[in-house]
């Protein structure tokens, strides 16, 4: 198994392509981990287990979104570092991201457990299924160290340009969680707390597996316990980075919350068929988002090594290879979306309504392989603020306004889910201009 992939030099299709399968597989599995744990609570345990695993594992899916996306500044900073050939400070940049990171686990650990009574009330949990979210929610919350643990040492692989191992990690995390499950929900039937107990096992086991791959592997720097602490500069140069991606992930999740509500109001079949595209949505918006971390850590060793230019020829051809797959979701989404929502979903009624959405995004997926290029692009270039700002920007200035009008206006889920194209356009035209602005100011070339 291959443990660096050095972008600096030699191809790019090949390496990028290599580099991206198996951040997509390792996404899969991830999206899959909720759905398992729902099928199984859905097939073994009661309604109540149901709701308390749906709605307690949105607000863990949130924490742990948020944590990848911050985690992101160890990806961006230790990819340059390591395209500079900056050995000593690879060694500390892991240190920090360690402690800083333990440190944050240590307190959500403590925290989450405490306020799940007060995060479940907040989610409006059914009154019959409260006690069963509180539960999941504490005893998830309580694994928090291992969640974080898992995605920090998954951003520090990426930095090293290894996207192998932390599928290998995230494989054994799935089996563990899918066996966990069976055990726990089917023959102790725990219930929602059996799926929580299953979830923090599994992934307690895939840090282990993580840290041993680490530890065996021959890194290209110095790790040693004199490198395991707090380094005030470089956890500002971490936060800087990816506290934005954190913050632009978080408000741009919260906009599409309010697309549900909007939709929401057009009654129970139109809420149910948004929310089982949704799902669909999270699997097809997969590539592009394989792309993005791929991007990120090419175009973070490059600028690391100052060749502007080798950073810009690959965001073309990652765009490139991300299209070709963009044209084939659509043509999947557009016209066969039905079968795609009948997978979460029996009722008809709900299925044509979660199509009809549904087709929206399929047009979305023609432009989304280009946004998330360039948002892999700018934050491998460390330009996280800008990625932040057009993100938040055309969320709450383009995406929710035209979504409002569209049910006001028209009442069909198709048009409402236009906003998302709509929104994307416009931040692809913001990227482009972004673009012509740093080349002119010497920040990157042809």
């Amino acid at each position: 198994m291959q443990s660096k992939t050095d972008f600096t030099s030699g191809p790019i299709v090949g390496p990028l392509l290599r580099f991206s399968l198996p951040i997509l597989l390792a996404l899969f599995l991830q999206a899959l981990y909720g759905a398992v744990d729902l099928l199984v609570v859905g097939k073994y345990a009661t309604a109540a287990d149901v709701s308390g695993v749906a709605v307690g594992s949105q607000i863990m899916m949130t924490i742990t979104n948020l944590i990848s996306s911050f985690a992101m500044g160890t990806t961006i900073l230790l990819g340059q570092k390591i395209g500079e050939g900056d050995r000593a400070s690879g060694g500390r940049i892991i240190g920090t991201s360690i402690a800083m990171f333990f440190a944050l686990g240590v307190a959500l650990t403590a925290l989450i457990p405490l306020l799940s009574g007060t995060l479940a009330q907040a989610m409006n949990a059914p009154e019959e299924a409260f006690a069963e979210t509180r539960r999941y929610i504490a005893i998830c919350g309580g694994g928090s160290i291992m969640i974080i643990a898992y995605n920090v040492l998954g951003s520090v692989m990426r930095g090293m340009g290894d996207s192998q191992t932390p599928l290998l990690t995230v494989t054994i995390a799935s089996v563990c969680n899918i066996v966990g499950d069976l055990l726990l929900i089917a023959w102790l039937h725990m219930g929602a707390s059996g799926a929580a107990v299953a979830t923090v096992v599994s992934q307690t086991v895939s840090v282990i597996v993580s840290f041993f791959l680490l530890r065996r592997r021959s890194l290209p720097f110095e790790l040693t316990r004199r490198e395991l602490r707090l380094d005030s500069g470089i956890a500002r140069r971490i936060i800087g980075f990816g506290a934005p991606i954190a913050l632009q992930d978080l408000l741009v999740g919260l906009s599409f919350l309010v697309i549900l509500a909007i939709t929401n109001r057009l009654g129970l079949i139109a809420s149910a068929g948004v929310g089982v595209a949704e799902k669909v949505c999270a699997f097809i918006m997969l590539t592009p988002a394989a792309f993005m971390q791929s991007i990120s850590a090419y175009v973070a060793q490059n600028t690391g090594a100052r060749q502007p230019e080798r950073a810009l020829r690959g965001l073309r051809v990652a765009i490139g290879l991300s299209t070709a797959f963009g044209v084939l979701m659509f043509y999947v989404a557009y016209f066969h979306g039905d079968l795609l929502c009948s997978i979460f979903a029996k009722d008809q009624a709900v299925i044509l309504a979660g199509f009809d959405y549904l087709r929206a995004y399929a047009i979305d997926c023609l432009f989304t392989c280009f946004l998330f290029c360039f948002i892999g692009f700018y934050n491998g270039l460390g330009r996280t603020g800008f990625v932040m700002a057009q993100g938040i920007g055309a969320s709450f200035l383009i995406r929710i306004p035209v979504a409002y009008y569209m049910s006001v206006r028209t009442g069909r889920l198709f048009y409402i889910g236009l906003s998302v194209p709509c929104s994307t356009i416009v931040q692809i035209t913001v990227c482009f201009l972004f673009l012509a602005h740093v080349r002119r100011r010497g920040m990157i070339s042809d």
